[in-house]
């Protein structure tokens, strides 16, 4: 470990269920302090797969790439939301990214049909080189069970229901999955990439959105969380583990007691690559839940909040991620 790395609890999942309570009290402790954890022993989670899986698909011409890249990108596309989505250019955030979600039954008639968070997930043509498309869906059910398996623990820590949080995730989540290719700057980068640090970014400081992200890193630095004090700390990288940390939906869920913790990922100049899995509500599930008013009997009263409207305002309108900006301006209508 780096001499100024962060400290992060570790989540031994082959011991979640003969060592419950003490798996239960590390998670909570975890996203009470850090909001970081490290989760080894995901069961048949399959490192060297993903890193095969990123280098299949980045390693393509971009005119491969084009045929499933989002419509704002190549308008031949009818993908709006998941997809491919390149490099932009003078943009802090460099990245590429191809994403996909569990897709719903077609013409599900309780979707409005101008809902692109439920868009069926484009994938390209294979090569017979790798299994790209059945591998990743395989694994995102994989990081699914591996995610609520983490809310339960997270659960019975906090000593309320074991099965609290499933109910919001269970039918038909927002979830997306994400490969993404960090290439190194070329040139000098824009003035925005600068931190007041004096360091160089590639992903800015921020802190997710979602409930909760499922990060595999594989053995690349350059992630950094910051601390109370505002210090910036390295994670360093842990092979065959993946890392953990909450966002914004799971903290004011929890009444800020679990930690959304701002993040940024800092220019190691050679190519980078990441999968990162944002676990997600159903767009209809209810976010006005408050856990910690279940857990102590004090708190805000329940008024019931819709997952979708809410995080509509933070990417789109409030223009939080670029990659978001760009979606189409209709909101989407419950029939």
């Amino acid at each position: 470990m780096g001499s100024n790395a962060l400290d992060l609890p570790i989540i031994d999942m082959a011991k979640a269920y003969s060592n419950r309570e003490e798996m239960a009290k590390k998670v909570v402790h975890g996203l009470e302090n850090s909001g970081f954890l490290f989760i080894d022993n995901v069961d048949k989670l399959d490192y060297d797969g993903l890193y095969k899986a990123c280098k299949w698909f980045f390693d393509k011409p971009i005119e491969y790439k084009r045929t499933v890249m989002r419509n704002f990108w190549n308008p031949e596309n009818k993908n709006i939301y998941r997809g491919y989505f390149p490099v932009n250019e003078g943009e802090p955030s460099r990245k590429e990214g191809f994403e996909f979600a569990r897709d719903i039954k077609e013409n599900d008639p309780t979707v409005a049909s101008n809902n692109w968070f439920y868009e069926k997930s484009p994938w390209p043509e294979e090569d017979g080189a790798f299994p790209f498309k059945s591998f990743l869906q395989g694994t995102y059910e994989i990081l699914h069970n591996t995610a609520l398996e983490i809310l339960r623990l997270a659960a019975i820590g906090l000593k309320i229901e074991e099965n609290s949080f499933d109910e919001i995730f269970a039918y038909r989540p927002c979830t997306t999955f994400r490969l993404m290719h960090y290439p190194p700057w070329e040139g000098e980068p824009p003035k925005s990439a600068y931190t007041d640090d004096g360091k160089v970014v590639i992903t800015p400081a921020h802190t997710d959105t979602n409930f909760l992200t499922l990060l595999t890193r594989f053995n690349y630095g350059g992630l950094e969380v910051q601390t109370d004090s505002g210090e910036w700390i390295e994670v360093d990288p842990r092979p065959g583990s993946l890392v953990m940390n909450i966002g914004d939906t799971f903290s004011r869920m929890m009444g800020g007691r679990f930690k959304a913790t701002r993040h940024r990922v800092i220019d190691i100049q050679e190519d980078r690559y990441a999968v990162p899995f944002f676990f997600t509500p159903s767009y209809d599930g209810d976010i006005g839940i408050n856990f910690m008013t279940k857990a102590t009997g004090l708190g805000p009263e329940h008024k019931v909040e819709r997952y979708g409207p809410w995080v509509l305002d933070v990417i789109k309108y409030q223009k939080k991620y670029f990659e978001y900006r760009v979606l189409p301006d209709i909101e989407p209508k419950e029939h």
